[in-house]
């Protein structure tokens, strides 16, 4: 699944939901209502604002429905499945060990940068 390409903004009407990725508005409220997952934000005049978080969410429900042939019911399911995986302390653990080696990683650039430096003086 490709991620969509979304303006530098932190919130999106539903209409530039429904453009960027190509699904009318009454689908996206179906989604909403029907998954219970996608809660965008209100304005006080009522109108639904998403974050960038919901946009790809929505994508991925998307990819789920059009894409893997798979119901309301099954996407709902995937998506919380998904979501549990992300949240297990294995998957917590996989995440710190990451943050670790790019840390390494950092740690070593900076020190190669510094020898570069050293050679050229």
């Amino acid at each position: 699944m490709l991620e969509p390409v979304l303006p530098d903004k932190t919130f999106f009407s539903m209409g530039e939901v429904s453009r960027i990725l190509q699904v009318k508005p009454y689908i996206l409220r179906y989604w909403e209502k029907e998954m219970g997952l996608i809660r965008p934000a209100r304005r006080e005049s009522g109108q639904r604002k998403f974050t960038r978080s919901d946009v790809l969410l929505i994508s991925r429900v998307k990819d789920l429905l059009y894409e893997k042939g798979l119901t309301i019911a099954g996407a709902r399911r995937q998506l919380l499945e998904e979501r549990r995986d992300r949240n297990s302390p294995e998957s917590k653990r996989q995440k710190t060990e990451q943050v670790r080696q790019s840390d390494l990683v950092k740690q070593i650039y900076r020190e190669l940068k510094d020898i570069a430096q050293c050679l050229k003086d």
